[in-house]
């Protein structure tokens, strides 16, 4: 059915698609009977699609990425979707209208999305939650106003207030939309940023037993921090920012952002501003999958992300090493079937394995 309208959908402005659907979407999770329906027929409700990742059970491994939700308005009813977990934000703290417009380009031959949104998002403090089944991570991100300098009194300001609604929080220092903020993953920002985040992570939790070393203390309610990676990095930026997160004692890597490549799209579109997502994506966001988990020795919870357009692709970062996945081009061009069509495909697998 998705494929019938889609032709149809796609004659009109991106963002007004996306404002109608997150809309209805909304009101689905308010209604019961439209909740009901929605679960009805999406969901998978399987025990052997659970999945463990940094402490937290998900119901299957399937997630939808930051930036569709940016205020967390229809977590619910996006739930109903069959998601293992919801990924709201990029979430500033103040209101920011983001970019100019037209920021948002679909790349139809290529099966991708060109976006320069720049975290447009009512701000930390409007933020309300309507919970469904699945997990929630609040992905955090500097103000555009914030300088690099003082981009640690942002996140930690930022996770004091979200840490109670989260099941894990991201640390967005990847995006490619607001100015320098990829800045934030060299070693000279990045390692004394993540320690005063997990400073503030540690300082709200309850130890529950106290040893010799500080470092070594065991805690209750700790919410996770995860760090979220660009594409373009170098081997060696992506060791830097591996180093970091160990020093740091942070519970994982999303992987990855969007490109500022333009490699596998027409040249008409190469002069867009904004990172790429989709299809042309996937191949250099699982080979950074691949590098982590062989860099951690698999021991680095990976969430993966980017061109994941069906089932395939989605094992295929599974396989790569990767403990949970998430999708959100995909949907453009798949549907909101494309969640259920992967978890029975996991589910085949794993009945077969």
């Amino acid at each position: 059915m998705y494929n019938m309208i889609r032709p149809l959908l796609f004659k009109l402005d991106p963002e007004v698609i996306h404002k109608i659907t997150l809309c209805l979407i909304s009101w689905a999770g308010i209604l019961p009977p439209a909740y009901a329906l929605l679960r009805a027929i999406f969901e998978v409700n399987v025990p052997r699609l659970e999945v463990e990742a940094f402490g937290v059970k998900f119901r299957n491994p399937i997630g939808l990425a930051a930036g569709y939700d940016k205020d967390g308005v229809g977590v619910r009813g996006l739930s109903a979707l069959g998601f293992g977990h919801i990924e709201i934000g990029t979430i500033t703290r103040q209101k920011q209208i983001g970019n100019d417009r037209p920021r948002v380009h679909r790349v139809v031959e290529a099966q991708g999305v060109i976006n320069s949104m720049g975290f447009p998002n009512n701000g930390v403090d409007a933020l309300r939650i309507r919970r469904g089944k699945a997990k929630v991570g609040i992905n955090l991100g500097k103000s555009k106003d914030t300088p690099l300098a003082q981009a640690a009194e942002d996140y930690v300001a930022l996770f004091k207030q979200v840490y109670r609604e989260a099941d894990y929080v991201a640390i967005n220092i990847s995006s490619p939309n607001t100015l320098n903020l990829r800045q934030l993953q060299a070693r000279a920002y990045l390692e004394g940023l993540l320690k005063e985040v997990a400073a503030a992570r540690d300082e709200v939790a309850t130890p529950t037993s106290r040893v010799r070393a500080p470092d070594s203390q065991q805690f209750q309610n700790r919410v996770p921090v995860l760090v979220k990676i660009a594409p373009d990095l170098t081997e060696g930026e992506v060791e830097d920012v591996l180093r970091a997160i160990e020093l740091a004692g942070l519970d994982g890597v999303i992987a990855t952002n969007t490109t500022i490549g333009r490699a596998g799209i027409p040249l008409s579109y190469h002069d867009l501003k904004g990172g790429l997502s989709g299809k042309p994506l996937r191949e250099r966001s699982t080979a950074l999958i691949h590098c982590i988990s062989r860099k951690t020795n698999g021991k680095l919870p990976i969430i993966g992300v980017g061109g994941v357009m069906g089932p395939l692709d989605a094992l295929e970062k599974l396989e790569a090493g990767a403990k949970l996945v998430q999708v959100y081009t995909g949907l453009v061009y798949a549907g909101p079937g494309l969640v259920k069509q992967i978890n029975r495909e996991l589910l085949r697998q794993r009945q077969a394995g």
